[in-house]
């Protein structure tokens, strides 16, 4: 299991560094070096746009991939949609910008972005089945909180590499070439995943199938349809959450609020690190005393911060804005941890694969590729606090709230508790 989980681990690191990059990217430089002819605000709204494709590409990349996990196994699953997603992410780092190519610049760069969220789409359904079928059942939710840390590292070795060449470069050079290095960087990465992952096992979770799906999405339409949108509905609000904090915050506080790139990246990433070494605890406790309540308390939680942490970045004093993220990423985690035991617990093995995956991923396009487009629209209307935001995230987690409701427990009883008594 720990061989497993770090595999594991750093595969999802890898890849969620390959599609974290774009984001900071597009918050910082995409959108005056692709959309010059636009306005500022015009530019970072249609940067966004090539943001959110990755989001769209996502729920069918884990069709895609879904079909071949269930159909052939969770571990080819991992090899190709690293490969497909780094790839992506090194050519990201090649494109000419628009000065040099006009029109076909944006072109290209939205492909991409589809690739890059096509082979994400499958990363996580792979990923997280690989370790919650070896899993114990009663450690289930530690083990499979491991792949849940792996966004976090990814984003802060993403951001940690942009924060250093901003550090490093001038204004001038970044715009010019520093932008591309973390993308370029993703190659290197990509090749210690693959090395790391070509010595896995299978699932035995796949292996112990009698008969597997012929077309698995028909069969998750068709039995799951309902479970696919009450997840989609429940993820939202962390979707939601993460990229309002970690890409249009950045985006808000250099452009509108005048804070620098620096101080924004310290105070995101100093919050996404405290989220991430809480995963494992809070897993520990969804394994205690079970997914649906964490999750309920997650979005009860994030209904009643978003207010306050909408009010705390306006200020764009460090402290403020560090202590607004922070309590945005606990009811974020408090979700997620057990999200990765929670999905795979709720779908028939023979479907699992794709219809965890897809609900994952369609809560991905609600709360993910909306949230920066919306919030920056909103902004623009607005006085100096964005309370629009404030009140647009708060409607997504009661959306989210009444979704986790309607959702089972699918805690898995210990041994002791499911004997009868004994006289």
């Amino acid at each position: 299991m720990p061989r497993l989980a770090a595999a594991s681990l750093a595969g999802t690191a890898i890849e969620f560094y390959d599609f974290f990059v774009y984001g900071t990217a597009a918050a910082l430089v995409l959108g005056p070096l692709f959309f010059p002819t636009f306005s500022p605000v015009a530019g970072t709204l249609a940067a966004f746009g090539t943001f959110g494709v990755g989001f769209v590409a996502r729920p069918l990349g884990s069709v895609l991939f879904g079909h071949i996990g269930d159909r052939r196994g969770r571990r080819p699953v991992l090899v190709a949609s690293l490969l497909l997603t780094g790839a992506a992410t090194v050519a990201v780092g090649c494109v000419p910008t628009y000065d040099t190519l006009g029109v076909a610049a944006p072109v290209l760069l939205l492909v991409l972005r589809f690739l890059q969220g096509l082979g994400l789409g499958g990363e996580w359904g792979g990923a997280v089945l690989l370790t919650a079928e070896h899993a114990p059942a009663e450690r289930r939710g530690l083990w499979t909180s491991f792949p849940q840390v792996g966004p976090a590292l990814g984003f802060l070795l993403a951001n940690g590499v942009v924060l250093a060449l901003s550090t490093a470069l001038s204004e001038a050079q970044f715009a010019a070439w520093g932008w591309r290095v973390p993308f370029w960087a993703a190659g290197v990465l990509a090749a210690v995943g693959l090395r790391l992952r070509s010595s896995l096992p299978e699932s035995p979770g796949f292996l112990e199938i009698e008969e597997h799906a012929r077309v698995p999405l028909a069969e998750v339409v068709r039995d799951h349809g309902r479970l696919v949108l009450l997840t989609a509905g429940a993820l939202a609000i962390g979707y939601a959450i993460f990229y309002t904090v970690t890409t249009w915050s950045l985006a808000y506080g250099t452009e509108r609020l005048g804070v620098s790139r620096t101080v924004m990246l310290t105070c995101i990433m100093a919050a996404v690190l405290v989220k991430g070494s809480l995963t494992p605890v809070v897993a520990l406790l969804g394994d205690r005393y079970g997914r649906r309540p964490l999750c309920l308390t997650g979005c009860a939680a994030a209904a009643l911060w978003m207010f306050p942490m909408v009010a705390l970045l306006a200020t764009g004093e460090p402290l403020l804005m560090f202590l607004g993220f922070l309590g945005a990423m606990i009811a974020f985690i408090t979700m997620f941890a057990v999200i990765a035991a929670y999905l795979p617990e709720l779908y028939e093995p023979r479907v699992r694969c794709t219809g965890a995956a897809v609900g994952y991923n369609l809560g991905g396009v609600v709360g993910g590729a909306l949230t920066p487009i919306v919030a920056t629209a909103l902004v623009e209307h607005g006085g100096r606090v964005p309370w629009g935001v404030g009140a647009y995230l708060t409607g997504i987690a009661l959306l989210s709230l009444g979704c986790f409701a309607l959702l089972p427990e699918t805690r898995p009883m210990p041994v002791a508790a499911a004997q009868p008594a004994m006289d």
